[in-house]
Parts: structure tokens; C-alpha cells; sequence
């Protein structure tokens, strides 16, 4: 079990503020919900199993599947006190819900986003603090306000997944909102188990830097190209890194052919404990290839992202 952090300590993005973060987030659901309104819902996706339905099915909120009420109840101390299983999860709501008419999809992602929008509407001071209180989430244990902003990281992906049934590309800002919320997490994650390290997400249209220590971590962003010093770099093409960390190409084969660039790649290595800790944790598929790459066929073992 991980020391108690320093309450001190930084929290990543927590310290751009919470208009800031309101805003990141807020943004990424309106242009969510724009692709998804473009989409042919009934045309099968790039994922297995799902049509466009079920991606946006699981997004959105249903009377029996209210995400954020369960992570106000959680930060209250309210709820289970281990992760759910999020493949069991998608699969209860996709399931029951299956038959909803696009119009039914589309309210329930709208619902969704206002219920995200009345809480970080609320500037009320023991809704500020909630921001810091611990949650338990699907990748662990984080405060409440770090896993909303994280959403805007499954928004990216699962538009780049809307593509594949007719959806226009999702904006560069819900994107590189995305890569900022992967590498929030990631810094998050990195904190809880004391590691120090860090990694710079980097593509043509900018990137983000993160760095824990200490128990606290740093998330920053960078310019297209920056580096850190010997602090390992991923950089690929916006789009490229996205379906690289949430395992919708194969790192391995991207690595190869140079769409996918890792520098000091054992820096990475001192990271591969997150993955043992929360196999699920967007980005597992790069933390996974660099174990195997520098530490050989014994590396990292777990599961790719959820969807």
C-alpha cells in the first residue's frame, strides 16, 4: 500500500484551476456529442462487438448507469471501496440499453454532460472540496476532480472510434485535451505508488509533460519537438498516439515503421509498476511495449484499456 501522500503535494492539472478544467472538460463534451450526432449509430464499429450504438450507450447516463452520481457518492465516502469491473460494466448498460432509439442515445449523452456540467458549475466551497477527495475509479484511486478532466481522454478516443461509422474527425482540441488528461492520469497513478518519473506526450500539434515525485505530480504543456532532458518522450502524430495508448494499433508494429517514436525508452521502465497496479490504465499498451522492448519477454503483463 502507497505512503499517504503530502496534501501539499501538486495534483497535476488540479493546479491550472478548476475554470480551467470546467472548461477542458465542458468543450469535450459538446464536440463529442457534435460527431455523435453525425454518426450512422447502427453501422458496427472498429471496436468488436459494438455498432456506434453501444459506444455512445455507454457514455451516456441511464437511470441504472449515473457516472457522475456515483463519483459525487464516491468522493463522499459513499460506495464500493475497490474498482468496478469496467468490461462488466459496459456490457450491463450496452446490453439493456441496446434498443434505445438514436434520439433516446443522444439525450442520454446530453444528460450526461449536464450532469458533469452541475457539478463543476457548483462553486460552492464543500463542492471545491470535493475536487481532492479520493475516488475510487476504474484505474484506481484519485481525486475527484482528475477523473472527470480524465473523461475528456475516453471522449477523444471513442470520437477517433466514431469515425469508423461515418462521425467527421473529432477537433485537435478535444484531442490534445485527451493527451493532456492520458498524461494527467498516468502522472496520478505514478504518484500513488511513489514512483519518481515522469514521460513528455508529444506530436506535431504540441504535447504534454508530466512528472511525479514525492507523492505529488506535475502535468505541463510542452511545444511540438520539446524535450526534457533525458526524461523519456513518446511522440507520434495527435491521432497516432491516441489509438497507441487506448491499444487500437499495435504499438509494436507502430514502433516499427516509425509512426510511434520512443526516446530514452528505459526511462519508461521506472513507470511499469502502474501497469501491474491498474492494468486498465490508458497508455498500458506503450508502458507494456517498453517493458518488454528493454526488460525482455519477463515485462509487464495486463490487459489494454477498457473501452
Amino acid at each position: 500500500m502507497p505512503a499517504e501522500a503530502d496534501p501539499s503535494a501538486p495534483q497535476g492539472l488540479l493546479e491550472i484551476g478548476r475554470d480551467e478544467i470546467r472548461r477542458h472538460v465542458l468543450e469535450g463534451w459538446d464536440a463529442f456529442i457534435a460527431t455523435a450526432e453525425a454518426a450512422d449509430l447502427d453501422k458496427r464499429s472498429r471496436l468488436p462487438g459494438w455498432r456506434g450504438a453501444e459506444i455512445c450507450i455507454h457514455l451516456g447516463s441511464w437511470e441504472d448507469h449515473r457516472a457522475m452520481a456515483g463519483l459525487l457518492a464516491s468522493a463522499r465516502g459513499e460506495g464500493p471501496s475497490s474498482p468496478v469491473d469496467v468490461d462488466d460494466a459496459n456490457a450491463a448498460v450496452t446490453s439493456k440499453h441496446r434498443d434505445a432509439s438514436h434520439e433516446e442515445i443522444l439525450a442520454a449523452l446530453r444528460r450526461n454532460r449536464d450532469e458533469v456540467a452541475a457539478y463543476l458549475d457548483d462553486d460552492a466551497e464543500d463542492m471545491r472540496k470535493l475536487d481532492r477527495a479520493d475516488v475510487v475509479a476504474t484505474v484506481g484511486t484519485l481525486p475527484l476532480l482528475t477523473v472527470v478532466h480524465a473523461t475528456v481522454y475516453e471522449l477523444a478516443v471513442h470520437g477517433l472510434d466514431l469515425m469508423s461509422v461515418g462521425a467527421p474527425a473529432p477537433p485537435d482540441d478535444l484531442l490534445l485535451h485527451g493527451v493532456s488528461a492520458l498524461a494527467d492520469v498516468t502522472g496520478a497513478l505514478a504518484a500513488n505508488l511513489r514512483i519518481t518519473g515522469g514521460a513528455v506526450l508529444s506530436t506535431p500539434k504540441g504535447g504534454w509533460y508530466f512528472a511525479a515525485d514525492h507523492g505529488g505530480w506535475t502535468t505541463t504543456p510542452v511545444e511540438a519537438g520539446e524535450r526534457k532532458g533525458k526524461t523519456p518522450v513518446v511522440e507520434a502524430e495527435l491521432v497516432t498516439l491516441l489509438d497507441a495508448s487506448a491499444g487500437r494499433r499495435n504499438p509494436v508494429t507502430m514502433l516499427a515503421s516509425r509512426a510511434l517514436k520512443v526516446h530514452h525508452m528505459s526511462g519508461l521502465l521506472r513507470l511499469s509498476p502502474i501497469v501491474e497496479k491498474s492494468p486498465g490504465i490508458p497508455g498500458g499498451p506503450v508502458l507494456r511495449l517498453a517493458a518488454r522492448t528493454v526488460g525482455g519477454a519477463g515485462g509487464v503483463i495486463g490487459r489494454l484499456t477498457g473501452r
